[in-house]
């Protein structure tokens, strides 16, 4: 029989003691090996290092198949890469949201001197900023059903290239006429419309759900830093090379991303051939791997009270969202008097506190969720921040007189916003895993409706009313979100 103690570190090298009654296994101190490596038979089958708890002693008489699972674990630094895998999604994630977003709000900042060269009304211009959700509502479902099934890379990556193109070609599109312009931002949408169902399925898969809210959050910080760049440097480009030059410039980074997708992500753990069994097992947390999803399960998805509260809040949510995202440069030019470049630098604030904020908020959540809180109320609390901290500062929006205080309302509705991340954003991994993107894909339906109808409506509103009518508009629909999630929101898994 044979046996081995505690593992010891000696200048820096860590070795077992291995002693055995069979005459012909030599006892003493031996350098472990890795499972993977080991024979059946072998002498130095039996040096494999405990996971924690070194005190044991473990009885090895068969094959390495045999070796207790807590003896299993490889050495940390020999198996394992500096960088965990999982976070190299999520940075590559993040990375395709801040293109995403670098290559939505250039229309925003682009769109003022496109109007006066072609002499567009606000109609008009309400028209071309909605035109982008016509593609954009399409590709949601169908990139959530495309991503459960064949997974989050190959449709994460399709909708990078997709939108890409799409950008490079507005210029030419806009000098053909204004029907081809529509087409174009339609299509640009189609790509962009399948980012957030894919990356959610991806994540799914890659994340656990400890680390859950700041990983997400981190992802959803990248379309924040994409408005943050692509409103600090549209105006820049514009007047160097003229409105064109910003789509040239923002599309081509598309393709610069999508060789470092196709050669570093894989739809799951179980698809990568470089990641450590440690890892593996970290994010598995003993749960079986599922097989991909052949069929939705939608009557019983409409049926849940809680996927009908994501997609109310996700609409109410996206109404305020979206108007600002697409008219603050207009806010601050016609409202404040600011010039191109100082509307294109001061939008950058709101959303660099998103960024900042939405990283906070994930920490905080997963701290919660660590410390035994139910994920159901930490999802509410931060859902909750992030609808009623935008309705205040709104509502104090349109009561202060001066440009610093308006800006900082601006941002202060955009940080505490950013808190959603680890709210209604989290939620769709919590509900249903396995139906991550079509979820997602679900409530992000009713969040684009809401920025088609919210961008465009604000257009007419401006044309009959103020600017104060269109914050009180998405007050009272914050308000609506907080009742409708903290009354049949969870974060217990419903679907299976």
């Amino acid at each position: 029989m044979t046996r081995f103690c505690p593992k010891r570190r000696l200048l820096s090298r860590v070795e077992c003691f291995l002693y055995s009654s069979d005459p012909a296994v030599t006892s003493g101190w031996q350098k472990p090996k890795r499972r993977e490596s080991l024979t059946a038979g072998s002498d130095t089958a039996s040096c494999v290092v405990p996971t924690r708890n070194c005190k044991a002693k473990f009885e090895m008489t068969g094959s390495p198949s045999d070796v207790p699972a807590e003896a299993q674990a490889v050495l940390p630094g020999q198996d394992a890469p500096w960088f965990p895998k999982r976070w190299t999604i999520v940075v590559l994630c993040f990375f395709s949201f801040l293109l995403c977003n670098m290559d939505r709000v250039n229309m925003s900042i682009a769109i003022l001197p496109m109007s006066a060269e072609y002499g567009w009304s606000p109609a008009t211009v309400g028209l071309i900023q909605s035109s982008f959700f016509w593609g954009y509502l399409l590709t949601q479902i169908l990139g959530g059903i495309w991503a459960d099934r064949f997974g989050g890379k190959v449709v994460l990556g399709f909708g990078v290239v997709w939108w890409s193109i799409a950008t490079m070609l507005t210029p030419v599109a806009a000098k053909l006429g204004l029907p081809f312009l529509l087409v174009v931002r339609a299509f640009m949408g189609i790509g962009e419309g399948v980012a957030m169902p894919a990356m959610n399925n991806i994540l799914s898969k890659w994340i656990p759900v400890s680390e859950r809210s700041r990983s997400l959050s981190l992802v959803y910080s990248g379309m924040y830093l994409g408005s943050v760049t692509g409103l600090a440097f549209s105006p820049f480009l514009i007047s160097k090379f003229g409105w064109p030059s910003v789509f040239y410039a923002f599309g081509s980074l598309g393709s610069i991303w999508f060789a470092l997708w196709q050669r570093k992500a894989r739809s799951s753990p179980s698809e990568d051939p470089d990641i450590s069994e440690d890892e593996k097992r970290h994010i598995l947390g003993g749960n079986a791997i599922k097989e991909p999803v052949s069929s939705i399960p939608w009557r019983l998805i409409l049926s849940k009270p809680s996927v009908w509260a994501l997609i109310i809040s996700h609409f109410c949510h996206n109404w305020g969202t979206f108007i600002l995202l697409t008219w603050m440069p207009t806010y601050y030019n016609q409202v404040l008097n600011f010039n191109l470049t100082e509307s294109g630098l001061l939008c950058v604030l709101p959303w660099l506190t998103m960024a900042v904020f939405a990283n906070i908020g994930g920490w905080i959540a997963d701290t919660l969720v660590a410390k035994g809180v139910s994920i159901t109320n930490v999802r509410k609390i931060m859902q909750s921040i992030g609808f009623l901290g935008p309705a205040f500062f709104l509502t104090l929006l349109s009561k202060v007189r001066t440009p610093a205080m308006a800006v900082l309302c601006m941002a202060c509705s955009q940080g505490s916003d950013a808190f959603s991340q680890s709210g209604l954003y989290s939620n769709h991994q919590d509900i249903g895993p396995r139906y991550a993107g079509v979820l997602l894909g679900l409530s992000n339906t009713a969040g684009v409706l809401a920025g088609v109808f919210g961008t465009a409506a604000t257009g007419y509103i401006l044309q009959k009313g103020s600017w104060d009518n269109v914050f009180q508009v998405a007050v009272i629909l914050y308000i609506v979100g907080t009742v409708v999630w903290n009354v049949f929101s969870t974060g217990e898994r419903i679907l299976e």
